[in-house]
């Protein structure tokens, strides 16, 4: 099978992908937790946001049940919640840019508060597949393997598909590896699958 490389290639193939029993049922994973990364290139971004809610819109229209989450909104809300946002946005040009990485990547931890925030969204919305977006808009406050690490044991049941703007590649010598921006290494990610290799 020939990897999507168009917009509209990877769009039919998300649709095609997403709304297979096989996907649904997590058939071939051999075992492994349900999670999937669709990379696309950076400089998509904009339209894949685009793309992505044009894709959860057809696969609803499919009778197929979409969370949608975003990791900048979930940060976000987690940040409102505490009331510390205001707080935040007052100090941010004025605060060395370290010291304000350390405290969001604090209260931002996704142990201890990204994954139980996630974890409320999947107990309280009936859902068939979970798409993660906003991994750009969140770095280097959030990283990608660490809300897959942790996410292992809340989203382990439905299949999950993580949007990420670089790339996601596999190499005998050096493993699995998410590139952000096709640039920043991410660090090795070894239990996901890239969807746009995923055949139905």
């Amino acid at each position: 099978m020939r990897k999507p490389t168009s917009r509209k290639e990877r769009a039919e193939h998300l649709f095609k992908v997403v709304t297979s029993q096989r996907f649904l049922t997590k058939q071939g994973l051999g075992n492994e937790v349900p999670f999937f990364i669709c990379p696309y290139p950076a400089e998509e971004g904009l339209s894949m946001v685009e793309d992505r809610l044009d894709l959860v819109t057809r696969i609803t229209h499919a009778g197929i049940a979409v969370l949608d989450l975003s990791l900048y909104d979930l940060s976000l809300s987690i940040l409102e919640e505490r009331g510390i946002l205001e707080q935040i946005l007052e100090i941010e040009s004025d605060t060395d840019k370290g010291e304000i990485r350390e405290l969001l990547q604090s209260v931002l931890d996704p142990k201890a508060n990204l994954i139980p925030k996630i974890g409320d969204a999947i107990e309280a919305t009936p859902h068939d597949v979970i798409f993660l977006s906003g991994v750009g808009e969140v770095y280097p406050y959030i990283r990608s393997h660490n809300v897959l690490n942790n996410l292992q044991s809340t989203a382990k049941d439905k299949p999950t598909v993580l949007f990420f703007p670089g790339s996601y590649t596999h190499a005998l010598a050096t493993g699995a590896s998410l590139d952000l921006f096709g640039r920043l290494h991410d660090d090795k990610y070894y239990r996901a699958f890239n969807i746009l290799n995923y055949e139905v």
